[in-house]
């Protein structure tokens, strides 16, 4: 799927709008969520615009899966995997998700209760 000229995410992944950016390639960005709920809290986006899980398909489950693997990579250089961390996708207004472009936060730095919400 193409950008989204008026997603947030899309602004932020093309530096039409500035973030706290943790790690970018050609695939995914990576930044500082403006509203933290954990010490270490960042969010970490495919460059490809999809709004929700279930606009997923196959064609894009290769960008997902390089978007997981980019967010593990992140929480050890954030040295997040010797505690343990959590990463969390929302699917949806009812759980919690308010910007429509799928994201993954990677949460760390505190214990987490179980379960969550």
């Amino acid at each position: 799927m193409a950008a989204n000229d008026r997603c947030l995410f899309c602004r932020i992944a093309s530096g039409e709008i500035k973030a706290k950016i943790v790690f970018e390639d050609d695939v995914v960005v990576a930044f500082e969520d403006i509203n933290p709920q954990a010490p270490t809290h960042v969010l970490v986006i495919p460059r490809t615009h999809i709004s929700t899980l279930d606009d997923l398909d196959e064609e894009e489950a290769g960008i997902v899966g390089m978007t997981l693997v980019r967010a593990s990579q992140i929480a050890r250089n954030l040295r997040l995997n010797s505690e343990g961390y959590r990463l969390v996708v929302n699917h949806g207004e009812a759980a919690g998700q308010t910007v429509f472009h799928i994201h993954f936060h990677l949460l760390g730095g505190r214990n987490f209760g179980w379960p969550p919400g």
